[in-house]
């Protein structure tokens, strides 16, 4: 976990994301929107196999490095206010949340484009594995999800 200011929350970590948690910490009374993505853990992979859940593993701290980073583009890039970054690892069922991006800023506009830019960032670009369990009883490594 790092708290790499008041106006940045990055973690990651085997336990539940809380998405209240980074919708607290996004609050701000200069914000007047905040985007929230809250990836979760479906039932279906993208070959059409039938998921029963995933394990997500983490170069831990590169990738809490990578978060950092990304923040710090994001705070750089767009007049953003606050900007909560969390991701879990370990196994997680159907259903459960595996990454939370939230942002707040002035207007909804600059919300919704650097919250994008995070979630597809941190997907491409932080150390984060999954693996896919299947109801066949297989597992596959899933790239570039």
């Amino acid at each position: 976990m790092a708290d790499v200011s008041d106006r940045t929350l990055v973690r990651v970590t085997p336990e539940p994301l809380s998405v209240q948690e980074a919708v607290s910490h996004v609050e701000d009374p200069g914000a007047g929107g905040t985007c929230v993505f809250v990836g979760t853990v479906r039932d279906a992979g993208a070959t059409g196999d039938v998921v029963t859940g995933l394990t997500y593993e983490a170069w831990e701290e590169l990738a809490v490095a990578r978060l950092e980073e990304l923040a710090e583009r994001i705070h750089q890039g767009w007049p953003v206010r606050r900007v909560a970054l969390l991701h879990r690892v370990g196994e997680l069922g159907i259903g459960e949340a595996s990454v939370v991006v939230a942002v707040s800023s002035a207007h909804r506009a600059e919300a919704f484009e650097a919250c994008r830019f995070g979630i597809e960032e941190l997907k491409h670009d932080v150390p984060i594995w999954k693996r896919e369990a299947l109801a066949s009883g297989e597992a596959h490594w899933v790239m570039g999800s």
